[in-house]
């Protein structure tokens, strides 16, 4: 099948929390023998910081940040087999969401594949007049990069065709176990850029335990962060570079995930970098949220912590033995069922099932 695909950038992570996981499908779908050519706009500096060449795996279409050149390339992938509008390309968003229908024929599918459905279904909420409320139902399907149930059940109040959660998952290519890094020691970790509707819950699970543990070493990467006020005991590192995450992951003794609010309220949205701490065999702390144990098995596989103070009590009581055997469980876990073969699959099935009823095969 020949796919076209418009999200925020196949070939830089910079400010792009989606990066992975768009590679981690796209590499998998490939595998599959599915052939795509990735749409990204040439926006918010994250061209100046590729950390990916382009791929062997992908064709990497980059356009200017216009009307024009957007049509440019409408009009290149407008003979794909699937189209697939992302949510937060972060230029033009809401002409592309309607654009890509216009492509739609008898021999085609047209589907929006949403990365942060939880705020934009918020965002609709709060918003009757939302432009692309109205254009739900004219999409063939609705991809998800997470949110089960309660996702699945709003986009469809919403008219959706069909919904389908195509959850994170680990890229065995990308994300393994390393030698520890001196750079990267320490007792807690966390990785992620600085955003609105996830500080609040950095500083609960993150910043103030680290004023409760002054004499153990936490580390903190991704942008944002530098006006923030932090303890002395946190080592901050900017922007981590996909190529350092192995290490990032397993040199300390923990790393911390914290959910953003909206991801926490609807469950079932693991963090993208859960399944890459995992991949790497890193004991993984993760703040609650419904639907973890559906994904790892809690106390196994990883640790959850309800507040600052149960990250507190990990950090205090854990040994290295045990962080070890977490981490290397949660590994295994991860390579049976969670890889972004499995997911690929999976949205295979899903589009074979929609040939079926279309008159003639997309392959």
């Amino acid at each position: 099948m020949k796919i076209a695909f418009f999200g925020s950038s196949l070939v830089s992570a910079y400010w792009n929390g989606a990066a992975t996981y768009y590679r981690g499908i796209i590499r998998a779908l490939h595998q599959l023998g599915h052939r795509v050519t990735f749409y990204e706009p040439n926006a918010w500096q994250r061209q100046e910081h590729r950390d990916l060449a382009d791929p062997d795996w992908a064709r990497v279409y980059v356009y200017e940040p216009n009307r024009q050149a957007a049509h440019h390339a409408l009009a290149d992938a407008s003979h794909a087999d699937l189209i697939v509008k992302a949510s937060g390309v972060g230029v033009l968003d809401e002409m592309l969401e309607e654009a890509v229908l216009t492509l739609k024929t008898n021999s085609n599918l047209v589907v929006f594949w949403d990365v942060d459905a939880p705020a934009t279904l918020d965002r609709i909420a709060a918003n009757p007049d939302d432009a692309f409320a109205p254009l739900i139902p004219r999409y063939d399907a609705i991809f998800t990069y997470g949110g089960g149930h309660p996702v699945v059940n709003a986009y469809q109040s919403l008219g959706a065709r069909q919904c389908t959660p195509i959850y994170n998952g680990l890229d065995p290519a990308t994300h393994f176990p390393v030698p520890p890094d001196p750079r990267f020691e320490g007792d807690l970790a966390f990785l992620g850029n600085r955003l609105p509707d996830r500080e609040s819950r950095v500083e609960d699970f993150f910043l103030t335990p680290s004023l409760q543990m002054p004499d153990r070493r936490f580390l903190l990467g991704g942008s944002g962060w530098d006006d923030k006020p932090k303890a002395g005991n946190i080592h901050y590192f900017r922007h981590v570079f996909t190529r350092d995450h192995n290490a990032f992951n397993c040199s300390p003794k923990a790393v911390l995930n914290v959910t953003r609010d909206s991801m926490a309220r609807y469950g079932f949205s693991p963090a993208t970098r859960v399944f890459e701490a995992a991949g790497a065999a890193a004991c993984l702390i993760t703040d609650a949220w419904e639907g973890v144990d559906y994904f790892f098995d809690p106390g196994t596989e990883l640790l959850v912590a309800h507040s600052g103070h149960d990250v507190v009590e990990y950090i205090r009581s854990l040994t290295s033995a045990q962080a070890r055997k977490v981490g290397l469980a949660a590994l295994a876990r991860v390579l049976a069922r969670h890889t972004y073969r499995h997911r690929a699959e999976q949205l295979d099935a899903v589009l074979n099932g929609r040939e079926l009823e279309m008159a003639g095969s997309l392959r």
